[in-house]
């Protein structure tokens, strides 16, 4: 696609327009995953080009982030920049390093040992695992993914840093033997994508959560992405997934509100999904430990 186009896709229609917060967020509340898109001149794509990439920096983003009391801030590199995470490094430096974190995708076989230290420093406490979401059943995917999987778990080992998996809800199934044996601890973005209108007694979601409560508290979930798996209109069929999460493993749970929602911009607002949250969880104590004391320990926060 030409790289001019990005300037153009600013995103005019806001979801949150006239949307209000329905709670105070909590102190040191944490947004645990989401994006930012640069000016395509200045920041280059990658190959895996999954949706038009639009314009979205990171003035934006705290605008909206602050109207929620979102104080703590965890980048995550999308796939369009590929292994190039220039752009969301120099949105992290204008932040206190107190205050933000990021996820990062590598080329393992050509990233160097000071390299990852300067990362590290910088704030990187995680390295992508991405595949498609919508990328349909495909034999031999999960065999295929397994050498690299622990080429960057033990990169991750030696660092402190975690794994960060988005893959769709059947290749979590297949990956289920390598995710038990991790040595290290690893997220799995949009509460493992499981269809949601299935329910949570579908036998692949199941299975996740007896993966997430196994009483390694090695795996944290992420509140994230439900316009992905949800085919009701106002995401109704995410709540019993949700809340089953919460009753297993309340303390292994992080919020993100994956902004921009790239392809689900015009349809998605993050107040929208913010406010969800409310309803998933009543207890004030409960959205406390989702969206702050989790994040807090998972990522370092002081």
């Amino acid at each position: 696609m030409p790289r001019e186009t990005a300037m153009d896709l600013t995103i005019e229609h806001d979801p949150d327009a006239g949307v209000e917060p329905a709670f105070a967020a909590p102190p040191n509340a944490c947004d645990s995953h989401f994006h930012v898109f640069g000016p395509a001149e200045k920041y280059a794509y990658g190959a895996d080009i999954r949706y038009k990439p639009p314009y979205e920096p990171i003035e934006r983003y705290l605008k909206l982030a602050r109207r929620l009391g979102f104080v703590r801030y965890v980048f995550v590199q999308p796939s369009a920049y590929g292994f190039d995470n220039s752009c969301m490094f120099d949105a992290m430096r204008e932040l206190d390093p107190a205050i933000r974190r990021g996820i990062i995708d590598l080329d393992e076989n050509n990233t160097s040992d000071r390299e990852l230290d300067e990362w590290d420093a910088i704030g990187v406490r995680g390295i992508r695992v991405n595949i498609s979401p919508i990328r349909k059943p495909e034999a031999g995917l999960a065999s295929s993914m397994r050498p690299r999987i622990a080429r960057l778990a033990k990169i991750c080992l030696e660092l402190g840093w975690h794994l960060d998996f988005l893959t769709p809800g059947w290749l979590v199934s297949e990956l289920m033997p390598t995710l038990r044996e991790l040595p290290v601890e690893f997220s799995v973005a949009h509460m493992g994508l499981f269809p949601a209108h299935e329910g949570p007694k579908q036998s692949g979601f199941q299975e996740f959560l007896d993966l997430v409560g196994d009483g390694s508290a090695r795996c944290w979930v992420k509140l994230t992405g439900i316009y992905r798996f949800s085919t009701a209109p106002d995401f109704s069929d995410v709540k019993p997934i949700a809340q089953a999460l919460m009753a297993r493993v309340p303390g292994q749970l992080i919020w993100g509100s994956d902004f921009p929602h790239l392809s689900f911009h015009d349809r998605v607002g993050t107040i929208q999904l913010y406010n969800l949250l409310a309803e998933w969880a009543p207890d004030p104590k409960m959205r406390k430990r989702i969206l702050a004391d989790n994040p807090a320990r998972l990522f370092g926060f002081g």
